[in-house]
C-alpha cells in the first residue's frame, strides 16, 4: 500500500524589518496564521536569503540600516529574482508609493499598520503569485489561542465555538494581543498598534476598550485577558491552566 502523500509546505515568508519590536509582532501573526516564517534585519542578509530555493514572499521594511527596501528590490529584479515583495514603510506620500511600486514591489502597506490589514494584503499577493494552492490549509487567515478564534477574512470571532460580536476596534485590539499570545503588551504599545496615534498617548482608552473587550471575551471561563499591573495587559491561560497551551 502506497504512503499517504505528504501535506503540502506552507509558503515560506521572510521578514526583513530592523526594528524589533516589529519585527517579533509580525513573525509571530504570521507563524500564528500557517506561514513558515524566517527573518533578516538588514537588506545584506535579506539578499542572501532569496537565492536559491528562497521564500515565496518577501515583507521587507523600507529604512533598513545598510541599502533601502526599494535598493534591495532592484537588485532582486537585476539578479532575475521574481519573489513578490511586501514593503513596510513610514514613507507614506505618494512619491514614494510610486518609488516602491516602480522598483519591482507588489504592493505596500505605510506604518503604522493594523497586523491583520498585513495579514489579509500577504495572503492575496500568494494568491496573485499562485502560492495559496499550494498551502492546503481550510483555516487560512484564522488566528487561534487556546478555545479562542478569530477569521482575520471573515471579521468573525468565536470562543468555545459560541460567535461574539465585537466592535471594529475592538477586533483590532484583540488581534493585537492575539498575535502575541503570552507576552505582556505596554499600554503605549497596545495604543500606537490599534489606534495609530489618534488619542495622543492617552492610554486611558486602552483600559476603556479593554473592560470591553473582557465583557465578551472573557464572559465565560477561564479567562484570557490578563492585568499585569503598571505594565499593560497580556493574553494568557491562568497559570494553573498553562499547560493547556496555544491551540
Amino acid at each position: 500500500m502506497a504512503d499517504p502523500p505528504l501535506p503540502p509546505a506552507p509558503p515560506h515568508i521572510l521578514v526583513v524589518e530592523d526594528d524589533p519590536d516589529i519585527h517579533s509582532l509580525l513573525v509571530t501573526a504570521l507563524r500564528a496564521a500557517g506561514y513558515a516564517v524566517s527573518g533578516a534585519r538588514t537588506g545584506g542578509e535579506a539578499l542572501a536569503e532569496v537565492g536559491g530555493p528562497g521564500p515565496d514572499l518577501v515583507v521587507l521594511d523600507v529604512m533598513l540600516p545598510d541599502i533601502s527596501g526599494f535598493d534591495v528590490t532592484r537588485r532582486m529584479r537585476a539578479a532575475g529574482v521574481y519573489t513578490p515583495v511586501l514593503f513596510l514603510t513610514a514613507l507614506g506620500d505618494l512619491a514614494d508609493r510610486i518609488t516602491g511600486l516602480s522598483s519591482g514591489g507588489d504592493d505596500y502597506v505605510p506604518k503604522p499598520f493594523h497586523v491583520e490589514e498585513v495579514l489579509l494584503r500577504v495572503r492575496a499577493i500568494l494568491r496573485r503569485a499562485g502560492v495559496a494552492a499550494r498551502e492546503g490549509a481550510a483555516d487560512e487567515g484564522v488566528l487561534r489561542f487556546a478555545d479562542l478564534e478569530v477569521d482575520l477574512l471573515a471579521h468573525d470571532v468565536s470562543r468555545a465555538g459560541r460567535p461574539l460580536r465585537l466592535s471594529p476596534t475592538e477586533l483590532r485590539l484583540l488581534v493585537c494581543l492575539l498575535s502575541r499570545p503570552c507576552r505582556v503588551l505596554g499600554k503605549a504599545e497596545i495604543l500606537q498598534e490599534v489606534w495609530r496615534y489618534d488619542f495622543a498617548g492617552d492610554t486611558r482608552i486602552v483600559d476603556t476598550f479593554i473592560k470591553y473587550l473582557r465583557k465578551k471575551v472573557d464572559a465565560r471561563p477561564p479567562p484570557l485577558i490578563h492585568t499585569v499591573r503598571g505594565v499593560g495587559y497580556c493574553l494568557r491561560l491562568p497559570r494553573g491552566d498553562a499547560g493547556a497551551g496555544q491551540a
